[in-house]
């Protein structure tokens, strides 16, 4: 009798979140900041995304489809474009932080071995990403200059989206990747349930791709070596944990449908999943600055919650774009790197970015209905914004 209850439970609460969905989709959801939200003293860019570090593009392809059987397509590519030129003939410094190495990261271990990036940066789901690769490295072996080129590296991560997407049925293609690279932009990137973010879920809501950024101040001390620059981060959740926002315990009061029926049947949530992070930024750092810089994204992910679990796969991919290597010279040209006493504020930055991109990602994220039946609903604006008020937060 208690399964029965408790079924009868999961699908009326799944129904009731459906619905609220519904009626969300007539207003627009809002950003952390417009909640009052604001982690950290550093200010964000003019479009508060990881495009506000100069040359920064993002592109993506959402693939929505319903297909006999019960089955639904909710997935696509996210595309990150260290600049507008040929990555592969101007390299740029990069590094790869691995916190929690459940997942697959194609093209890591050589950035980390030498330090640079050669190809644009792709997302998509886990079974995607062997397809999602051998189509990039398509699409810059087509590149001009590149006609004789015999080695390429491409950088592709990953979240699993397998509970609202057909995840077996491969349907990210060459073309999807294509596309997802030749329509990068810059400006202001479109967050929340699309991408590779569509199928994402993270703390049990409807997770997704968010983004942040944050300005770099000229520091006091004259002898500094940097001027003002850009930190900007970019987010695929799809992990776990007690989802805490500003530092208010939202799991306490508010939670999805299926934790809420989990509770009832005294069973646990598992907080496994994963969690991409991408950091790009317009300071002259090198790829062991950057690799401490990447490391420094996991404590803004911590801060949301995240409880690093198991079966948590978390990455963090770092670049810069004022640090390139040209193909075209005999050797890259000396660049005055950021003193190491002055990378501290780039440790805060990161830090405070990263947490307001996961928060982006969840806030402008839509209930999906997705494979099987399978609904994850999106969090409720006016009931966290009510939350957030009683603890003395938000607007």
């Amino acid at each position: 009798m208690r399964r029965i209850i408790a079924g009868f439970m999961v699908a009326m609460l799944a129904v009731a979140g459906w619905s609220r969905a519904q009626e969300e989709k007539s207003a627009p959801r809002p950003r952390a900041r417009e909640l009052g939200i604001k982690p950290g003293l550093l200010e964000p860019g003019p479009d508060n995304a990881i495009t506000d570090v100069a040359g920064v593009r993002v592109g993506r392809v959402t693939l929505h489809e319903d297909l006999p059987g019960g089955k639904a397509v909710r997935t696509g590519v996210t595309a990150i474009l260290p600049h507008d030129g040929n990555v592969f003939r101007e390299k740029v410094a990069g590094a790869v932080y691995v916190f929690n190495a459940f997942g697959k990261l194609v093209g890591s271990t050589q950035v980390n071995e030498l330090g640079q990036i050669e190809t644009p940066i792709l997302l998509t789901n886990t079974l995607s990403v062997w397809d999602a690769a051998a189509a990039l490295v398509d699409w810059m072996l087509a590149l001009p200059g590149n006609q004789n080129v015999r080695s390429i590296n491409p950088l592709v991560g990953e979240t699993n989206d397998g509970y609202l997407n057909d995840i077996r049925g491969r349907h990210v293609k060459a073309e999807h990747v294509r596309r997802a690279l030749e329509s990068a932009k810059p400006g202001p990137v479109e967050e929340g349930a699309v991408g590779a973010g569509a199928g994402t879920v993270a703390f049990g809501w409807k997770g997704g791709i968010g983004t942040s950024s944050r300005k770099i101040p000229t520091p006091r001390d004259p002898d500094a070596k940097f001027a003002a620059y850009t930190v900007g981060v970019l987010v695929q959740t799809n992990f776990g944990g007690r989802l805490t926002m500003d530092g208010v315990p939202v799991w306490r009061e508010l939670q999805p449908a299926r934790e809420r029926a989990a509770s009832v049947r005294g069973a646990a949530i598992p907080a496994d999943g994963s969690c991409m992070i991408i950091v790009a930024t317009d300071a002259p750092l090198d790829a062991r600055q950057l690799r401490r810089l990447a490391a420094r994204a996991m404590l803004g992910m911590a801060r949301t919650g995240s409880t690093g679990s198991h079966g948590s796969g978390d990455f963090v991919i770092a670049f810069s774009t004022n640090n390139r290597y040209a193909m075209r010279q005999k050797q890259s040209l000396p660049i005055a790197l950021v003193r190491e006493d002055d990378l501290s504020v780039f440790f805060e930055a990161v830090i405070d970015a990263t947490e307001e991109a996961i928060y982006n990602s969840l806030l402008r994220a839509t209930s999906v209905r997705g494979d099987q039946g399978h609904t994850v609903e999106a969090i409720p604006i006016e009931k966290l914004r009510e939350l957030l008020k009683k603890y003395g937060r938000g607007k």
